[in-house]
């Protein structure tokens, strides 16, 4: 079970890794649309910080669930047009 767990922290903070690596704002700057992008993507970049931290410390469930909120940070800002992301693969639910 705990190697599951592990695998599962892991995939998931590369996920989110990615994800931050494929997304980009697409409302204009500036606007209150490009606001909002900005502090979701920003929230989504402090889960990751936290999860790494969590990670390295051993705290394998406190770890994925920063993963997961991150991701759920920008996979949500994706479907409400927050972000330009890639319509194919598994990066979002697009």
């Amino acid at each position: 079970m705990a190697a599951d767990l592990e695998e599962k922290t892991d995939r998931y903070g590369e996920l989110l890794s990615d994800a931050l690596s494929e997304a980009t704002v697409a409302p204009p700057e500036g606007s209150p649309m490009a606001d909002a992008a900005d502090e979701c993507y920003e929230m989504a970049e402090s889960y990751l910080e936290d999860g790494t931290h969590f990670r390295e410390q051993g705290d394998l469930v406190n770890a994925l669930a920063s993963f997961s909120y991150g991701h759920a940070w920008l996979d949500a800002g994706a479907r409400v047009g927050l972000f330009d992301v890639p319509t194919e693969g598994h990066l979002f639910t697009v």
